[in-house]
């Protein structure tokens, strides 16, 4: 009689152990199926999931480059602190990395950030280093430059506004993963502007791959606005790294507008996103309705779940 066959359990070679910082990037794009129902069925729109990152935003990607380049530079040493300005998302990003790495660091970031980001930044044992809440995201640049003339010694300043490892940390990730993840069929690239990081690293990229491709930068449309991580340009801090001539268009969008699209994306596709998401969806959303055709991706930087003390879903 026959023995009854056995399958044999397959050895296969483990992958190796990762360090948190390996898990930068990669990120999904997801496509957005009911929220567009409105548009061509020719249209396509997807976003890109910042949020996957381990630090939960897309801040992760410069924040890895720029510190790593300072190591190898030799500029950042194991004496030095790792000291930069920031809104939110990077501090945690530099707070995340500082930490697998066995960096101080310390944040200069406006007192009236959310609560949200000061329990984060106090959980990965960065020093936060408070700016005049009046003064924005511009005192606390201001502020964490005199720090660093101060105390050259003692700081590593990434400089993120001005740092091009910041541009260059999406032009070597997320433009060749999008690229990929869209079998080269994107038309459309839309991105909101802060430090300007993604925007302009990304859309070069993708200009190389396809100069076709239009490049469309978002921005408040208003000087006071509610978009946390947002800059409007034109009263603010220029970055170093933004070149308005590489957009193909600016689109001004208000928080009003932003609010409603992050609280319908949340009800129609579940996908629960941070303040300049809702900017980055309600552009791509009222571009895809001027095509007959095409393939839209845009960037949502972080969850919503950063913004929950800020009483918008309640």
């Amino acid at each position: 009689m026959q023995s009854p066959s056995v399958d044999k359990p397959q050895h296969t070679r483990r992958k190796r152990a990762v360090s948190i910082v390996d898990l930068i990037g990669n990120t999904p794009l997801v496509k957005l199926s009911n929220i567009t129902k409105d548009i061509s069925p020719k249209v396509e729109v997807y976003a890109k999931a910042e949020w996957f990152n381990p630090g939960g935003s897309v801040k992760d990607r410069p924040a890895k480059k720029m510190i790593f380049e300072g190591i190898k530079s030799g500029e950042l040493t194991k004496d030095k602190i790792i000291m930069d300005s920031s809104s939110g998302n990077t501090a945690i990003a530099y707070a995340m990395i500082g930490a697998a790495l066995q960096y101080e660091v310390e944040l200069v970031m406006p007192l009236n950030v959310n609560i949200e980001r000061k329990k984060a930044l106090a959980a990965y044992g960065a020093t936060i280093i408070y700016s005049d809440p009046l003064e924005g995201s511009d005192g606390a640049i201001m502020h964490a430059r005199k720090l660093k003339e101060e105390n050259s010694d003692k700081y590593f300043m990434p400089d993120q506004y001005n740092n091009p490892h910041n541009p260059g940390s999406h032009y070597e990730t997320t433009a060749p993963e999008i690229w990929e993840q869209t079998g080269g069929r994107i038309t459309h690239f839309l991105a909101g502007l802060g430090t300007s990081g993604t925007f302009m690293g990304t859309s070069r990229r993708l200009k190389e791959l396809n100069p076709d491709i239009e490049v469309i930068a978002i921005q408040p449309a208003e000087a006071l606005h509610g978009l946390e991580g947002m800059k409007h340009m034109p009263t603010s801090l220029v970055p170093g790294i933004y070149k308005e001539q590489e957009a193909d268009i600016v689109e001004f969008v208000s928080t009003e507008n932003s609010y409603r699209v992050m609280k319908e994306l949340l009800d129609s596709e579940g996908i629960f996103i941070g303040h300049s998401g809702g900017a980055a969806i309600y552009a791509a959303l009222e571009k895809a309705k001027t095509l007959d055709e095409g393939v839209i991706v845009t960037v949502l930087p972080d969850a919503g779940f950063r913004y929950l003390s800020d009483g918008l879903w309640w």
